[in-house]
């Protein structure tokens, strides 16, 4: 089919072929459905658009932007770390208890109460509160991450303080003469190497048990208490490592050696040699690990080694 234009000016006839007729039928069709789909469909605000364009989508969810699964999952960990530590402030404190020969007192739970109490609901419950409603404001995430720092640091505090107590009276009761006070090692330890710390393999919050001393390998490592070696063997933390038992549930261990110089069974003096430094188990390099133990609960050896001074 041909469609034929004449033209007063030029009285000459021009002619359309059949693709170009075609094509101005479709442009002609499509253009009202256009029209109406941007009218009908929402468009983005310049903001949206320009969030957009500043912040791809794959660095929004690197770094946890409108994640909340991220948020959820860092304060699981922080929480999880609390737990740990009260825990251990827990088995502490029925330390101290026995000690002190008192017997701790358990925690007392409240009932919840239930709807069927009514008017006698504020006698069965012990924890009632009240208050007129003053500055009244949701709590933030940001107020949430302070109170988490504010109680792990007062956890901090309780046990450095708790473990004070513990060594004195350790020092002034019957086990005092039995007590490991004297240096394993002639080198100077990490002050900080006792307590939570960042993991050195794989960077997470740990608790470590004991103290390091730096040392070369084969620096002599001396018992800090006369006893007898209950463990002298290689294991895959410790490396090559001592046991010795100084009675009623002391014990100090000697861990990363790289020469065993005692046997399970030896009795074993104040200041003798029992291992040389290694850096054998799971460790970053030459070093002594030492840990004292009361009932195989791990007792921060500082408090010990300032004793002796």
């Amino acid at each position: 089919m041909n469609i034929i234009f004449v033209s007063n000016n030029m009285a000459k006839a021009k002619t359309l072929s059949t693709l170009q007729v075609c094509l101005i039928a479709l442009l002609l069709i499509s253009l009202p459905v256009v029209i109406m789909l941007f009218l009908i469909v929402p468009q983005e605000s310049t903001t949206q658009q320009g969030d957009k364009s500043l912040i791809p989508s794959k660095l929004k969810q690197a770094f946890g932007i409108n994640n909340p699964q991220k948020h959820l999952d860092a304060y699981a960990l922080q929480l999880g770390e609390l737990q740990a530590r009260i825990m251990r402030l827990d088995a502490q404190s029925e330390r101290l208890a026995k000690l002190a020969g008192e017997k701790k007192p358990a925690s007392e739970k409240i009932t919840p109460v239930s709807p069927e109490l009514g008017a006698n609901a504020s006698k069965a419950d012990p924890a009632g509160r009240g208050g007129p409603l003053v500055l009244n404001a949701p709590i933030t995430e940001l107020d949430l991450q302070q109170k988490i720092t504010e109680t792990m640091a007062k956890i901090d505090f309780d046990t450095d303080y708790l473990s004070d107590i513990e060594a004195k009276l350790l020092q002034q009761g019957v086990l005092k003469d039995m007590l490991p006070n004297s240096s394993p090692i002639n080198a100077a330890f990490n002050s900080s190497s006792y307590g939570w710390r960042i993991d050195p393999f794989n960077g997470n919050k740990a608790f470590h048990e004991g103290l390091d001393f730096s040392a070369t390998e084969g620096t002599p490592i001396y018992a800090a208490a006369g006893g007898i070696v209950t463990t002298a063997e290689r294991t895959p933390d410790y490396g090559n490592i001592v046991k010795v038992d100084h009675g009623s549930g002391l014990e100090t261990r000697y861990a990363h050696a790289s020469k065993l110089m005692v046997k399970v069974g030896d009795r074993v003096e104040k200041g003798q040699v029992v291992a040389l430094v290694g850096s054998t188990g799971r460790s970053t390099g030459a070093h002594l690990h030492y840990e004292i133990r009361l009932n195989g609960n791990a007792l921060d050896p500082r408090k010990y080694l300032k004793a002796s001074n």
